[in-house]
């Protein structure tokens, strides 16, 4: 994506995902809200994007954060595929996780973690990777050196934890306790 589209991607994820009143849209239970009201909200705001830069945003994003869907009415509606911080209801249907999910995050963060688990914080959910490499991506965007941690999620439903897998892959549960996670080390192979 080129650098105009990267800014209007962060700018549709703070809307969708964080603050859809600060460009004075309300977003449904689901967290939908039709293309054409975002982009009149956005363009009224002093943050243009076009139909065209939105298209061009939700394909060429490699993560798949937003999802367009036609609504009951045949208009294109839209929303953040998860990582909300204003309350919303995915409507995301309970699945069965792999045995093994992992987390990247910044390697102060470790004990803490260890101590009180994996908290969703202000999101909607904790998120769960379901590989290494893409743990480590996320963990990258944090200041210093990154720690992957491997997440026990067999064990974890087998417990009664609950888990849903959003529309771009991201394992979201409530919450991960210390007792099911273990960091890797950053010499084993493929962590």
């Amino acid at each position: 994506m080129n650098g105009d589209l990267v800014r209007v991607s962060k700018r549709l994820s703070a809307v969708l995902r964080h603050r859809p009143g600060s460009v004075g849209l309300t977003l449904d239970e689901q967290g939908w809200v039709e293309v054409d009201t975002l982009l009149a909200a956005m363009n009224a705001h002093g943050r243009p994007v076009t139909r065209d830069m939105l298209d061009a945003v939700v394909a060429g994003n490699d993560k798949r954060r937003f999802a367009i869907s036609p609504g009951a009415d045949g208009r294109d509606r839209i929303r953040a595929s998860q990582g909300h911080s204003v309350p919303v209801d995915l409507a995301l249907p309970d699945t069965p996780p792999p045995a093994v999910l992992f987390h990247g995050t910044s390697a102060g963060a470790v004990p803490s973690i260890l101590e009180s688990g994996l908290v969703k914080g202000r999101r909607h959910a904790v998120h769960l990777s379901v590989d290494t490499r893409t743990a480590r991506v996320v963990g990258a965007r944090r200041a210093g050196p990154v720690a992957i941690l491997e997440v026990d999620a067999a064990a974890m439903a087998a417990a009664g934890h609950r888990f849903q897998c959003s529309a771009n892959g991201v394992w979201l549960t409530a919450h991960v306790p210390p007792t099911f996670i273990r960091r890797l080390d950053p010499e084993r192979p493929g962590a």
